[in-house]
């Protein structure tokens, strides 16, 4: 659904067991957008998220196992490729992201000449709080990607980013399943994008807990470095590439 005022835009939000905080997530993003369309990637739920979803009158579209995180965002980009959709939205299904950020994420998609922007939690003090190996785990991450790029990036695991038409193209073709978000701003930058961050709020999850721990939060820095490294050593891919 679009109008004059807004661009075409799709919220992706990728679920994993998240039925007790997918109504409400998407109840506030219906609140802050209107306008938008909703998808919710079911990524083999084996509690009730599909029907949440279904209840709540969004698009669903159910994988018939667990792929992963990165699976289930490029499903989200190739439907929204499929249908044309201007913007897309990534935001979880956990109730961490305040939709009033989406909103200043799509501004600036639209104002500038970014084909990414980054909902970042550590330009300002948004009061989030992570564990000491978490966050040191970012900011090696942080340092390397920037060395790669040679742009600043401060946040490369967040869950919550806005794409143009461009960036939907080419990640509805090439998107990283394994570690979606850190890699694919390496992946956004040898195709020739542009990414923007901006500051954004990080609540506490709605309901449920984080499936990620101190050693998964190293173990995690430790795999996804490598996997940068390894991906260096492949052709880039391009936004016109059709594989």
């Amino acid at each position: 659904m679009a109008n004059a005022a807004h661009p075409k835009t799709l919220v992706v939000i990728p679920a994993l067991n998240e039925e007790d905080s997918l109504s409400h997530v998407v109840q506030t993003i219906r609140g802050s957008l209107p306008w938008a369309d909703i998808v919710v990637v079911n990524d083999g739920s084996v509690d009730h998220t599909r029907e949440v979803a279904e209840a709540a009158a969004v698009a669903v579209l159910s994988l018939p196992y667990n792929v992963g995180i990165g699976a289930s965002v490029q499903t989200g980009f190739i439907y929204a490729a499929e249908r044309g959709y201007e913007v897309v939205v990534r935001s979880d299904g956990d109730g961490q992201h305040d939709p009033r950020d989406m909103c200043r994420l799509i501004e600036t998609l639209m104002q500038t000449d970014a084909d990414m922007v980054i909902g970042t939690r550590f330009v300002e003090n948004q009061g989030y709080g992570a564990t000491l190996p978490r966050r040191v785990g970012i900011l090696i991450l942080a340092n390397l990607i920037s060395a790669i790029t040679g742009q600043r990036i401060t946040d490369p695991t967040s869950g919550l980013a806005a794409f143009n038409q461009q960036a939907i193209k080419l990640f509805s073709h090439v998107y990283p399943h394994d570690y979606p978000e850190p890699e694919a701003l390496v992946v956004a930058y040898r195709a020739g994008l542009r990414v923007r961050e901006i500051p954004a709020t990080m609540k506490p999850r709605f309901a449920g807990r984080s499936s990620i721990t101190s050693l998964r939060s190293i173990y995690y820095m430790l795999k996804v470095t490598l996997a940068i490294l390894i991906g260096l050593l492949r052709p880039a891919a391009l936004v016109d590439s059709e594989t």
